[in-house]
Order: C-alpha cells, then structure tokens, then sequence
C-alpha cells in the first residue's frame, strides 16, 4: 500500500475526548505493558518506546516495553492474545501480522477474533539495499546476475512473513529471478550481516539505513515507493526501474479480544495524544517516520486490506510456514 494510502487509512487526528465513565476513569491501575514482538534496535521497537514515554506521562503509570521476539511475531502475539484482557498488555504489531494470517498454517490465535485494534503509529518507507562487495547498483545489474547464477544471491528479512520477506518475494515475482530468503529474527540481525557481507540484499527500513548509505556502507538499489521519496529524493524508485514493488513498515497496537471497550479508546486516544506531542513529532521527522493515526474502527480496516495484499503474494508464491 503506498504511503499516502496508508495516510489516508490513519486520517486526522480526531477530536477523541477521554471517556468519562467510571471503567475507563479506573484505568490503568497498575503498569502498562506493551509487547514488541521483535528483539531491541528496529524501527517497531523505537516507535513503541517513543510512544510509551509519552504514554507513561498521561496515564499516569509506568509503561514497560516487552520484547518477545521470534516464530516470525507469531510468540509475542500469541502472548498478548492469551493475556487477562484488563488493559495490562497490549501489543505493537506490523505487516507480519497481516501476513501470517496467510503464511502460517496454524496460528495459534485467530487473527481476527482474539485481538482488537487500538491504533495505528508509524510507517517507515522501505529502501532495496546491497552491500557494495556485490558490485550491484541497479535493478538491471541484479537481474544479470541473478540470471548468470542462479540461487546464489541471498536476500535478508526481519524474519518470516514480514513485510521485507514479502517484499523480497514480490521481487522475485516481479523480475523472475531467484533469491534465497534468510530471514531473521528482527531487523537488527539481519542488518548486521548485510553490513558484513553476509547476505546480497535487504528491504529495510529507511531510518535505520540512511546512515550507512550515506557513508557508503551500503549501496541503495531503489526505494519501493510509488513515488521519489521525501526522505531519499536522488535514490530513483524500484518501479523507475520498470519494478513496481512496494514495500514498507507499519506498526500498531492492539489488545486481547475481550479488552473493554472504554479501555480501547482510552488508549486510542493516549496513542493519538502521543503522535501530536513535540517529541514524538520530532523524532519521527528526524528519523523519517511518517505518523499515522486515526480511530480503532480505521485500524481495523487497514488490517483487513493489508490482510488481503499479502494474501495474493503469498499464494502466488506457493509460501506456508509452521508456527
């Protein structure tokens, strides 16, 4: 989904007064948790900690970040899913969400029915990435040698099902070449041994990789936006190439089923509250974020249109995982 779709999906921020009946007055009454089901250092992990300092501010109670990586989020899911719907726990999701509804045989909760969304936060654009001993600066370049060698070139993601896997899987599609998929357990590692060599290419999130290829670390073989993104206006766009693959990270939160629903847009509205204030506003600007935000009801229908997007790439791919 392009980014002024996904924009659009989080829209205003609306007028959402605190509730005022006794349920939501009554909470939180003890600390907030909020699971990132990735390990610490990707762009999921900041966002979360960045709202949870402005969290902790307005509710009146600690907010403590819970990193519960791997099975490709599918563990810290499972763990907020099956948690005392209290408000206690709730859980940052991204695009593996939506696509494990798909991907994995046998989730061991349903997508739909034992979570509810809360809101969305951010969404960081995706840049294709190589490191320079590959030698490869286009699309065409990569084409010829993976047309030369076939199997041989590696792509790294944030693990199985994430939007990089899929993204690189829609590449693969898209140019019909072959790529080996590495994934890993979140963006860091995965990252650190693009850094090293260790793998040909990555779509990662750009906040994390302007750095290093502005130092010539890495080599940027195209943003997957539908237009010259903002952030990276002289890297030309993977569809220039004739590649019209998109590709980006949203995160969001959500809460086990039964969650009250005064409790839900309490915190929807806290969520919204944080986008806007100074800090979040300016960290997400220096580090490329774009802020989204909007109503649980807007968030829900994001998931079921993202649910459907992978849906096709993953079908198309012939793609199943176990849990």
């Amino acid at each position: 989904m392009s980014r002024r779709a996904l924009l659009q999906a989080g829209s205003a921020l609306g007028a959402w007064p605190l509730l005022a009946n006794a349920q939501s007055a009554a909470w939180p009454g003890k600390p907030v948790h909020l699971v990132v089901p990735f390990p610490p250092g990707g762009t999921t992990d900041f966002v979360t900690r960045l709202i949870g300092t402005e969290l902790a501010k307005t509710l009146g109670q600690p907010v403590v970040i819970d990193n519960k990586p791997g099975a490709g989020t599918v563990i810290g899911v499972d763990f907020v899913a099956k948690s005392t719907p209290d408000g206690g726990n709730f859980v940052t999701v991204a695009n593996s969400f939506c696509a494990n509804q798909t991907l994995v045989k046998k989730l061991p909760y349903d997508t739909t029915k034992d979570l509810r969304p809360v809101a969305l936060m951010g969404m960081s654009e995706h840049v294709l990435a190589t490191h320079p001993s590959s030698g490869l600066k286009t699309l065409a370049d990569l084409r010829a040698a993976a047309k030369a060698k076939p199997g041989t070139l590696s792509y790294a993601s944030f693990g199985n099902g994430t939007s990089a896997h899929l993204s690189g899987e829609l590449l693969k599609q898209q140019m019909g070449i072959d790529l080996v998929h590495v994934p890993y357990k979140g963006q860091g590692p995965a990252l650190t041994d693009l850094l090293g060599g260790q793998v040909t290419l990555m779509f990662g999130n750009w906040p994390e990789f302007r750095s290093h290829v502005q130092a010539g670390k890495l080599v940027a073989l195209g943003m997957a936006t539908r237009q010259r993104s903002t952030y990276a206006p002289n890297i030309p766009t993977l569809a220039e190439q004739g590649v019209p693959v998109e590709s980006n990270s949203w995160n969001g939160l959500l809460a086990p089923a039964a969650t009250p629903d005064a409790v839900v847009q309490r915190m929807n509205a806290e969520v919204n509250r944080a986008l806007a204030s100074p800090a979040v506003t300016a960290a997400f600007e220096k580090g490329g974020i774009a802020s989204l935000s909007g109503t649980p009801a807007q968030f829900a229908e994001f998931i079921q249109s993202e649910i459907a997007k992978y849906a096709e790439v993953i079908r198309k791919g012939n793609i199943t995982l176990e849990a």
